[in-house]
């Protein structure tokens, strides 16, 4: 039934290029030369080698979401946006979104396989190496120009995390939102949001983004969780404990070689599952995440094909739990407040020199340093005052690189990378990679891949020694060597695909376990994984704003040893959407949905598989400065759960039903 609708989204959008044609014309992307694509802003990408480059000649498989696309569908937050990439899924445990790619997404490990850069800066922080994607995500999506998705390891060109995929948002500048904006915003489960922003370019040739945004949700008024389904505990029902709130301030500055970009971004979140052994349905359990950061870069043109770029940074991470314990059991108090907390500060420099060599070869070289200066975790009771573990360290990473862009023939680009890492936690490491890409014909386009990462143990795997946990110093980093296929070909009739097969077979995995004398849980090396399978991307997108693709994800990750299928790791995945344009320009109906399949659970019972469709009614200048959205989520209200990770008594956490919300915007002129 699900490829039948597929099929039908495709087929619809062959029988409305009809309308499309008495539109007004204008450029499209799957309708031109390799060459002209050269030209064309949205079809390039800077995240897979660290310089704009086109997507056929990026050394990955590249998707790109545009801020069309995320007003189109109703996006909310960096996860909404995705779930809808091929080959990757999410899960929510009603506090941190959990980003799956091709079949890996161990639940509650904080998305620390990817690489999470905002405009070239990386935020994954230097306790977790955790990347925050929910409405924990720093930056309002407005502001987001698009996401550059890149599928594979990167470690021969980004410091740790980037594993399985690299997630590059680029924000919009002053130009993309001049004068002053305003949006205002109100959904379900109590929720509203706001945001003022004002972008302008001087004459002098300052360009500035200047934006605040503030959100405040109520959440679920009622979650009934089975686990606790027994009088003592309300029978099970958390009530008014699943709020939300976040504020953000943002600036994006550019003048002349210079570009500064800053974040100031604070959340609140109430925590209903009574994680890590919490009392049940009280509403003082909840996390605290701060991210800060400022970006300064330096890129110029030197001349004779020299070009140099220095970024200088500064990030402040604190991630502050406050968990209501019952202690009444062993003679204590019946509630105390204990507090958890992770504060993490670094600052770092990186300097990169590329040459280009006549038209056939772009070879780039660099160096950076970061300096992780707070590393601090603690764990205590308020009152009465107990410490149970208290840590504060300082590392530094030390790494040089480079990469060299070789154009065999006018086809045939050869793409090397290599880099080197000196950690002073763990020592060094050497990563390579290799892409051969070769276009046969114009619009056709074939890549072989090679990678070969690492992801270093994170702070809190290694050192966390709170009552329940024991620290390993000893763990040893995660390794991968990947291979991948990829198949990209444009149509004259407005057709694209994408096409791949990888295999991903991972070493050292590192894996939360119970320490048999102790009970403890404990990070160890748990073996090795493999990561196999194929997955495909058609769609289409007409010059009159009518757009659409399907896509599907056939992925096995299995155990080498024991044949064992990991949590959380569905072995299909589909992803639809259509956007038709009702009024040309003005007004589009948009439609996306999600399928994934069945997913083993970490006591081995089943999440089972769910197909969720969303719609979104958008409307851009429809009078004079306006835009209207309207959305409906999980439109055909279906009861479907995501696997829990570790620390929660839940199997499985119920998600949320049908959601709605309604959003007005106004640019002043």
């Amino acid at each position: 039934m699900l490829f039948l609708f597929l099929f039908s989204v495709i087929s619809f959008s062959h029988t409305h290029s009809a309308l499309a044609q008495n539109e007004p014309a204008t450029p499209n992307l799957l309708d031109m030369s390799l060459e002209d694509l050269m030209s064309i802003k949205v079809d390039s990408v800077y995240g897979a080698s660290g310089f704009e480059q086109k997507v056929t000649e990026a050394p990955a498989s590249v998707t790109i979401i545009t801020s069309e696309e995320i007003q189109r569908y109703g996006y909310r937050t960096i996860a909404d946006i995705l779930r809808n990439v091929q080959g990757f899924y999410v899960s929510y445990d009603r506090n941190y979104s959990y980003l799956g790619v091709r079949g890996f997404g161990l639940p509650g490990q904080y998305n620390n396989s990817i690489a999470l850069l905002v405009d070239g800066h990386r935020l994954n922080d230097d306790i977790f190496d955790g990347a925050l994607l929910g409405t924990e995500f720093p930056i309002d999506v407005d502001l987001i120009d698009r996401v550059e998705v890149i599928r594979g390891p990167n470690s021969s060109l980004y410091i740790a995390s980037a594993f399985l995929a690299v997630v590059n948002v680029v924000t919009k500048r002053g130009r993309d939102l001049p004068n002053v904006s305003v949006t205002a915003e109100a959904g379900g489960q109590g929720t509203y949001e706001g945001r003022l922003s004002y972008g302008h370019t001087f004459l002098n040739g300052l360009e500035m983004l200047l934006s605040g945004t503030f959100y405040d949700s109520h959440g679920q008024d009622h979650l009934f969780f089975p686990e606790f389904n027994n009088p003592a505990t309300n029978n099970g029902i958390a009530v008014n404990a699943d709020d939300d709130e976040f504020h953000q301030l943002f600036a994006n500055i550019a003048w002349g070689h210079w570009k500064l970009h800053g974040v100031l971004a604070s959340r609140d979140k109430g925590i209903p599952t009574a994680s890590f052994g919490t009392v049940f349905n009280v509403t003082g359990t909840r996390t605290t995440d701060q991210t800060d950061f400022l970006d300064l870069e330096y890129d110029r043109t030197l001349g004779r094909g020299w070009s140099i770029t220095n970024r200088t940074y500064f990030d402040l991470f604190n991630n502050d739990g406050n968990y209501i314990y019952d202690y009444s059991a062993t003679g204590g108090p019946s509630r105390v407040l204990n507090k958890n907390f992770a504060h993490g500060e670094w600052w770092g420099e990186e300097v990169t020199f590329s040459k280009q060599l006549f038209w056939k070869e772009r070879l780039s070289a660099g160096a950076e340093y970061q300096d992780d200066f707070q590393q601090d975790q603690g764990n205590y009771d308020v009152q009465p005052f107990v410490q149970y573990f208290a840590d504060s360290r300082t590392s530094n990473i030390e790494s040089v690189y480079a990469q060299d862009e070789i154009h065999l023939r006018k086809n045939v680009i050869l793409n090397l990378g290599l880099r080197y890492d000196h950690y002073s936690i763990f020592g060094g490491t050497t990563n390579p990679r290799a892409a051969l890409i070769y276009n046969p014909w114009e619009k056709t386009t074939f890549k072989l891949l090679y990678g070969q990462s690492f992801r270093p143990p994170n702070l809190f795997e290694l050192f966390y020694d709170a009552p329940g946990n024991e620290a390993d110093p000893s763990l040893r980093p995660e390794t991968l060597k990947s291979t991948e296929l990829v198949w990209e070909q444009y149509s004259a009739n407005h057709f694209w695909l994408r096409a791949s097969g990888f295999y991903y077979p991972i070493h050292s995995l590192i894996g939360e376990q119970v320490d048999s004398a102790t009970g403890n849980a404990v990070f160890g090396n748990a073996g090795s994984l493999n990561l196999r399978g194929v997955d495909f991307e058609l769609g289409r997108k007409l010059p009159g704003g009518l757009e659409t693709a399907i896509s599907y994800s056939f992925q096995e990750a299995t155990d080498p040893v024991t044949g064992a299928t990991p949590t959380n790791s569905p072995k299909h995945l589909a992803q639809a959407s259509l956007s038709v344009p009702l009024i040309p320009r003005k007004l589009y109906a948009s439609m996306d949905l999600q399928y994934v399949s069945r997913r083993i659970t970490l006591m081995g019972q089943s999440a089972g598989a769910y197909a969720v469709p969303n719609f979104t009614l958008f409307s851009r200048n429809i009078v004079g400065g306006w835009d209207v959205s309207a959305s409906l989520y999980n439109a055909f209200n279906y009861k479907y759960s995501d696997p829990a990770g570790n620390g929660l008594v839940e199997d499985v956490i119920v998600q949320d039903g049908r959601g709605f919300r309604v959003k007005v915007g106004y640019r002043f002129q």
